[in-house]
């Protein structure tokens, strides 16, 4: 196993560079300290093709001027916050509409949008790459100064963990994700409606038009949200239930999870074999099938266009800070933000035995 790094530009007289994870197996996965992008992750299929599995861009620039989000780390906060504000401690804070009426992802000035410090990991278990950012009081909107520290594991089982940790001088709020678009069929060759989805999730949340939580919590059975015993990205495409409709005909929405580091997602493409196994601590993950992705754009030599690929958030649920219903998103003062989820990247073949 190794890391390779190299410099890839300047961003405001900062030094941007990539990092590329290297296993003994052929998994490979580039990330930048620009926005803790993951540009990359390159591995074989059952035939041995070694492809790219995440959607994104060949130079800094694009990254720069992206809007979709392509494998960022986003917050302080995922997800909108409704009215761009909420309350706490007795105090109103006011965020910056980016959405609409509403505060998408954290802002402009996000999580994806700074160079992090970065230092590479590299030891006889892992390699990796650990990416620290000082958020300073107010920044957004949001109060405290915040020290957030984002780590990318490597192993030789074929598993990538994020692990992320925060701690601030004043209660605010923070839910974090990473937002990559995968794509198994690999390098974009094919969209994504064919990939098999699973899910032990037995409930999702209802959102109302401006993509906002209503609060009201919704049974899956009976619907193309139910993916607990499996089912192609295409039923909620081709579905008209009203919430796979409003959003562009196929997912933007939240899904409770029932287990945690259970396999509680897996994504599979069955033309190739390749599998995508996530686990998390997180109570819930928001699953968007790029039904609104922009057209226009190059993403690594192929045009862009809807479900070319499925972002899995794991996350707090959104809008956390206005349901109390919700797990809170709130970090007291002084208190340890502490988050993982992990991708196991596997391999099924002919004789149906995972790699």
């Amino acid at each position: 196993m190794k890391v390779e790094q190299r410099k890839i530009g300047m961003i405001n007289n900062q030094s941007v560079y990539a990092f590329t994870l290297i296993n003994n197996h052929g998994i490979e996965v580039e990330c930048i300290n620009y926005g803790c992008i993951i540009t990359k992750i390159l591995m074989p299929d059952q035939f041995g093709a070694l492809e790219n599995i995440v959607l994104g861009y060949e130079t800094l620039d694009e990254y720069i001027k992206d809007e979709c989000f392509f494998g960022c780390i986003v917050g302080r906060t995922a997800g909108r916050i409704g009215g761009a504000s909420f309350e706490l401690d007795g105090k109103t804070y006011s965020l910056e509409k980016n959405e609409a009426n509403n505060n998408l992802h954290g802002g402009s000035k996000s999580f994806n949008r700074v160079v992090w410090d970065a230092s590479s990991i590299q030891n006889e278990r892992e390699v990796g790459v650990q990416f620290s950012y000082h958020s300073p009081d107010g920044e957004g909107g949001y109060p405290g100064n915040l020290l957030m520290k984002v780590t990318y594991l490597l192993t030789n089982n074929n598993e990538l963990t994020i692990q992320y940790e925060g701690v601030s001088d004043k209660t605010t709020l923070l839910n974090v994700t990473n937002h990559s678009y995968f794509n198994l069929s690999g390098n974009a060759k094919r969209d994504i409606l064919d990939h098999s989805l699973t899910m032990k999730s037995s409930s999702f949340l209802q959102l109302n038009s401006e993509l906002l939580p209503t609060g009201e919590i919704l049974n899956v059975d009976g619907t193309a949200f139910d993916f607990q015993l499996g089912k192609s990205i295409k039923a909620g495409v081709v579905s008209n239930h009203p919430q796979n409709v409003m959003v562009g005909n196929g997912f933007d929405h939240p899904f409770l999870l029932d287990t945690n580091h259970d396999s509680e997602i897996v994504l599979y493409d069955e033309m190739n074999g390749r599998r995508l196994t996530v686990e998390t601590d997180e109570p819930g993950v928001v699953v968007y099938t790029s039904n609104m992705l922009s057209e226009g754009i190059e993403i690594n030599g192929v045009p862009s266009r809807q479900y070319l690929g499925i972002c899995l958030e794991t996350q707090g649920l959104p809008d956390a800070i206005h349901h109390p219903n919700f797990s809170s998103w709130i970090l007291d003062k002084d208190q340890k933000y502490s988050s993982m989820t992990k991708f196991r990247f596997g391999i099924v073949g002919t004789s149906d035995k995972a790699n």
